[in-house]
């Protein structure tokens, strides 16, 4: 397709451009005004006026920070945390004589944490601006001038360049094409990197351009275009080309966007217009939403209420020593003779006890530091980080049609995954495959079609019809057929060319020609297999086409100005050519839910044909056209009930004086520089579309993705509800969840709607104040109704289903609340024809009323702002492209795969990250209280237990790992488990695994801990001897010991608080036990400069002395029994749905299935949705008959 003969076509007669003409003053007058300020000198960039305009180059960075920027921003960006803000605080006094510590060794983790931090960051940022430089140094050719083109890098384009772009090359920069390989100048652009879209875009140059084919034609060439501002906005473009003094509109067009790639064409001109970060795919470039998850926010809140305590025992501390202070000299008698009080300087001074205290306070504020753990927020995010891998790398999620694995895009919500409340879904492309196939179609009121769709299967189960069986002994009557992908249609009425025998052949053949003309679809013909296959812009126009071709109407080639087909002559009975010429094309868009095209026939007929929405086409035919209407209707209706997407099917004969009339208010509309431009083309479209000649409706069939059943089955029993937000009709939507047993056969529906025949009427009189009121009203009623029903029924199980004009009103702010509460006690939400804004309004609407966590997940544009108002956004890289990928948090391949993310990845993050964060609070309140007791012990002196380095290492080295393998390995069951028994997830749901009882609760787990090992320690050694001279021990010795006794509780508990082991745990936590004691020697070998009273410490002192190895053993044996105990009587007498299933596996019980089923029922809400509620609800309704019936 990459240019073959040049045939010079009139401009004037092609598709797009029949529109040559020069636009009026008015439209002229928005081009220079605001918002439409860009000019491009083309060919000529080094202009005075050029330069005056000072546009930057085409230089792109999408790094965080730069060389100068990277150690202000990055420092702001890790001090905005109030922790680490206020160890740099204590940091910078530790250099005052206020520091109970020395400044390095206060100074040097603060260093560590913050330096993992910004390396990371810096990591992250590099590879960036490696892709950056990749991208900058492509090279594109450039025209220098007389003609010449030569390569240059991408970086160094300027607005105004002349550039050339050959096959399969990405286009540098935003460009006006000029002209191209093809006479008509038209190319083919494939869109992915910015929409996700695979089908082919075809663009067009404009007559004016379209001659300049090669290099030389550029040498005098020159032109100044004027154009809208730099924006975001994809599909829209507004702007002319001044040439030779002529004015030349511009569209969407005539633009080719950076990042797109130039396919089946040779080569293209273009001018640049937009570089750099002003060009389209860059303004898109925004940062998506910050999102912070429940837990990390709470943390937040527990930071805050550690250091409020913090302050609090450093003021009470602060107190105390002040008025000990004050009575430390009494009639020259010292109490604290040790402190000098009667030599000393401020610091102890009895004279100035107040001043001294606040001195204290300032020395506590320090020295309790180690209650706030330093390396949380680190090791938090080297734990998310870990736990992503784990996710991407799942092969149970990864989908090998499509080669695409799940990837985790951002590792903050990891822990939310363990958390949904609530799904809010879409359904085509989401529940169902986005897969369109032909499968029946209804033509002058006779249906066709013998097909069984995948709802009706599931009816027929629901019904004990024996519908399938009859399918099958169809299907085996039929010839053998080979399998084409989107045809799934079935009649040997029309099939194989006997169409011609049916009693509206004529009606038929006018069906099927429609079909194959009216489309935009590119055919692309394969040279191995010879067969035509079809680059469409939908799976369904692909479906259409396909469909017309296997009937016998088959498309095979297009040009700007015509659509050619091999069709069955009737006469005849042979195949011939025909050759539509295409005049113009009136675009679907969501707002005119249709499409239409205008074509002269071979014999001269000048043609509409349109397909479109029921909704819309019945109310444009012609009462004479409409002679099939009401057969038409119900066979629509039936294929809605059986779950399938329907277009109505139209034409009309066009007089030359009105088609001339239409075509002159049409092209000025597509000429029209002005930003309403597409209302104009809508409303110049909306005259003709109308007195139409009904033919029949197509139906097509998007089936479910494998596992879908099964996997909503699985998040209802794990107490998810599940809401389905979709544009299809109310009946297609029913029985979609029919299929995918979000509803089933006795549950009561309650439908809210405004189609009662008040409103309508209303409707139809026009009186938009009337019918805003009278829909509010009967909405509101609706809802007080259904709430009415649901308090009235307490056994009986509800779904809510409503339609998008409803659901306006529903989410009035009036309303909005009394909506939610009626939703929410449903057990499964159904919202039909909503818009893309409507699906974001009812997500933030769930998150922000219920305070729970909601998941979006969905695969199309039109799904992007309901996965960014939701707390967690899941992508489906389906078929629509890939634009709710790059705006989700998670991206999988298939709706099946979010049991997996769930109820297994989820609950377990949830789980390891809850645990790791109760353990870190545990671990430092247990060191930093010995800390404060030993203070208190002293009198508040101000003298620290350990020695500096002690101090420091705790949270880096010595305990920091076991905690890090706890947040990555730990499983409390197995992912076979998490499957099994999905009311594992309710622990996340009800958060009980990070609820303020359980964070206290190991706090204060924490504070006995710290108590007992203080106490213990010190009675062992207070009037004991330590060395065999009789001395007792010293603050040195007794220091050390608490701290080994420390370490050793704190990995322990870890120990007993591991559910799953791994060789890299077992490590760690007696590597950081280990460690303690490697350290504790090399620190004592250094000179005693360094490590001052540690020096020979272990040597000397503590190894020799037995008491030293009894009272750790002691102490740390009596420090835990106590959580033990409480931990051995809350598994087997207060289990929570862990340590149930973990005594399932630990008795061996798995495979029984009374007993597995009997812990299942302990689940706390009851499943109202999904296969396993059908079969409960079966069983419910047998056993109260075989009730009566034993009565």
């Amino acid at each position: 397709m990459g240019g073959g003969k040049r045939k010079k076509v009139h401009i004037s007669k092609l598709l797009s451009f029949t529109c040559g003409k020069s636009y009026t003053l008015d439209e002229q007058s928005q081009i220079g005004g605001p918002g439409f300020l860009r000019v491009a000198f083309a060919n000529d960039p080094d202009c005075f006026e050029a330069i005056n305009l000072n546009y930057g180059l085409n230089y792109v960075s999408t790094t965080k920070y730069n060389l100068a920027t990277f150690l202000p921003k990055s420092l702001f960006e890790q001090f905005r945390r109030v922790a680490n803000f206020y160890f740099l605080v204590t940091g910078c006094l530790a250099f005052t004589p206020l520091s109970p510590y020395t400044a390095v060794s206060a100074i040097l983790p603060l260093i560590i944490v913050i330096g993992a931090t910004m390396a990371k960051e810096a990591v992250e940022d590099w590879k960036r601006f490696q892709q950056d430089t990749e991208m900058n140094n492509r090279k594109v050719k450039l025209h220098l001038g007389d003609g010449i083109f030569e390569k240059i890098e991408w970086q160094k384009l300027r607005v105004g360049d002349i550039i050339k772009v050959e096959k399969d090359e990405f286009f540098p920069a935003d460009l006006i094409l000029l002209s191209s390989s093809y006479d008509e100048a038209i190319c083919y652009v494939e869109t992915m990197n910015l929409d996700g879209e695979t089908n082919l875009k075809m663009k067009q140059a404009i007559e004016a351009t379209s001659n300049l084919h090669n290099d030389f034609n550029f040498q005098h060439f020159k032109a100044i275009i004027t154009c809208e501002d730099p924006n975001a906005n994809l599909y829209t473009f507004i702007g002319s080309m001044d040439l030779e003094g002529k004015q030349h509109p511009l569209s969407p067009q005539q633009l080719l966007l950076r990042d797109s790639k130039l396919r089946n064409t040779d080569y293209v001109y273009g001018v640049v217009v937009f570089t750099g970060h002003d060009t389209k795919v860059m303004q898109n470039a925004t940062d998506p939403p910050s999102k912070r998850s429940k837990i990390e926010r709470k943390m937040d809140k527990l930071i805050y209420l550690l250091m409020a305590s913090l302050v609090l025992i450093a003021g009470i501390g602060s107190i105390f020593f002040g008025i000990k202070t004050d009575k430390d000299l009494n009639d020259d008698k010292m109490k604290r003779w040790y402190l000098r009080p009667d030599d000393t300087d401020v610091f102890y001074d009895p004279n100035r006890p107040a001043l001294a205290a606040i001195l204290h306070f300032i020395t506590a504020m320090m020295l309790y530091g180690y209650f706030i753990p330093i390396s949380l927020y680190v090791s938090i995010e080297i734990v998310k980080v870990l736990q992503t891998i784990f996710i991407n790398q799942d092969l149970q999620m990864y989908h090998e049609e499509s080669d695409k694995p799940a990837h985790a895009r951002t590792s903050n919500l990891n822990e939310e995954l363990g958390q949904v409340d609530t799904i809010l879904s879409d359904k085509t492309g989401t529940l169902t495959c986005n897969s369109m196939e032909f499968i029946k179609c209804t033509i002058a009121g006779i249906s066709y079609g013998k097909g069984i769709t995948e709802v009706e299967r599931a009816m027929a189960k629901r019904k004990g019809s024996p519908l399938i069986s009859e399918e099958e002994n169809y299907h085996s009557n039929l010839i053998d057929r080979p399998v084409v992908k989107g045809f799934n249609f079935k009649d040997h009425r029309i099939m194989n060319g006997k169409w011609v025998n049916e009693p509206h052949s004529d009606v038929v053949q006018k069906f099927f020609q429609l079909l194959a003309i009216c489309h935009t679809a590119i055919p692309e013909f394969d040279e191995v297999s010879g067969k035509i296959t079809y680059e469409a812009e939908s799976p369904d126009e692909a479906a259409f086409v396909i469909a017309a071709r296997e009937i016998g109407f088959q498309f095979y080639k297009r040009t700007q100005t015509s659509i050619s087909l091999y069709e069955l002559d009737p006469s005849t009975g042979n195949t011939v050519e025909r050759s539509y010429m295409l005049l113009n094309i009136l675009e679907f868009n969501s707002a005119r839910k249709r499409m239409s095209v205008i074509v002269r026939s071979p014999e001269g007929k000048l043609l509409l044909l349109s397909k479109g929405a029921d909704s819309i086409m019945f109310e444009r035919l012609t009462k004479d056209g409409s002679e099939f209407e009401g057969k038409t209707r119900k066979h629509i209706n039936e294929y809605a009930d059986a779950g399938l997407r329907t277009l109505v099917l139209a034409y009309r004969e066009l007089d030359e004086e009105e088609y001339q009339k239409f075509n002159k208010e049409f092209m000025e509309a597509k000429n029209s520089v002005s930003a309403d431009r597409e209302e104009k083309c809508d409303a110049a479209a909306e005259k003709i579309e109308n007195n139409l000649i009904l033919l029949g409706a197509t139906a097509v069939e998007d089936k479910l993705q494998i596992g879908v059943p099964e996997c909503i089955d699985k998040l209802a029993q794990a107490g998810i509800k599940i809401w389905v937000l979709t544009g299809d009709k109310m009946e297609t939507a029913i029985n979609i969840g029919f299929a995918c047993s979000l509803l089933r056969q006795g549950m009561k529906q309650l439908i809210i709607t405004l189609d009662s025949p008040d409103i309508v009427l209303l409707e139809k009189e026009g009186n938009k104040d009337a019918i805003n009121k009278a829909s509010m009203e009967s909405v509101t009623r609706q809802i007080i109704e259904g709430k009415k029903l649901l308090s009235s029924s307490i056994s009986e199980s509800f779904a809510l289903i409503i339609d998008g004009k409803s659901l306006t009103y529903a989410l009035d702010d009036d309303v909005k609340n009394l909506f939610l509460e009626l939703a929410t006690c449903c057990g499964s939400v159904i919202c039909c024809r909503s818009s893309p804004k409507q699906k974001a309004l009812v997500t933030r609407l769930v998150r922000t009323s219920t305070g729970k966590v909601t998941l979006a997940i969905g695969d199309g544009a039109n799904d992007v702002g309901m996965l960014q108002e939701a707390d967690i956004g899941i992508g489906i890289s389906g078929a629509e492209g890939m634009q709710a990928v790059m705006a989700s948090d998670v991206a999988i391949a298939q709706f099946q795969f979010l049991e997996r993310l769930l109820l297994v990845h989820g609950h377990w993050c949830y789980r390891r990250i809850s645990s790791m964060i109760c353990y870190f609070f545990y671990k430092n309140i247990t060191f930093g209280l010995t800390i404060f007791l030993y203070e208190a012990y002293t009198t508040f002196s101000g003298q620290s237990a350990y020695d500096s380095w002690f101090l420091s290492l705790y949270n880096v080295f010595f305990t920091s790992l076991p905690v890090i393998a706890l947040g990555v390995f730990d499983q409390d069951v197995s992912s076979r488990f998490c499957l099994k028994f999905p009311m594992l997830y309710q622990e996340g749901v009800q958060n009980l695994l990070f609820s303020w009882r359980r964070v206290l609760g190991w706090m204060f787990n924490g504070i006995i801990s710290a108590i007992m090992i203080f106490f213990l320690t010190i009675s062992a050694y207070q009037h004991q001897a330590f060395r065999q001279g009789g001395q007792i021990v010293s603050g040195d010795i007794l220091g050390a010991t608490l701290y080994t006794c420390v370490v050793w509780v704190v990995n322990c508990q870890m120990a007993i608080s591991v559910s799953y082991f791994t060789l890299i745990q077992h490590i760690f936590i007696w590597g950081g036990i280990a460690l303690w004691y490697i350290f504790l020697l090399a620190y004592g070998a250094i000179t005693p400069i360094i490590s001052t009273i540690a020096y020979q410490l272990f040597q000397e002192a503590l190894a020799p002395a037995p008491s030293f190895w009894i009272t750790t053993l002691f102490v740390v044996l009596c420090t835990l029994i106590p959580y033990f105990i409480f931990a051995a009587i809350q598994t087997r007498f207060f289990p929570m749905y862990h340590n149930m299933v973990q005594w399932i596996r630990f008795d061996g019980r798995q495979d029984d299935p009374e007993y597995c089923q009997m812990v299942r029922m302990n689940s706390v809400r009851p499943m109202t949705v999904g296969v396993s509620a059908r079969l409960d609800a079966r069983v419910s309704l047998i056993t109260t008959e075989l009730g009566e019936f034993s009565d």
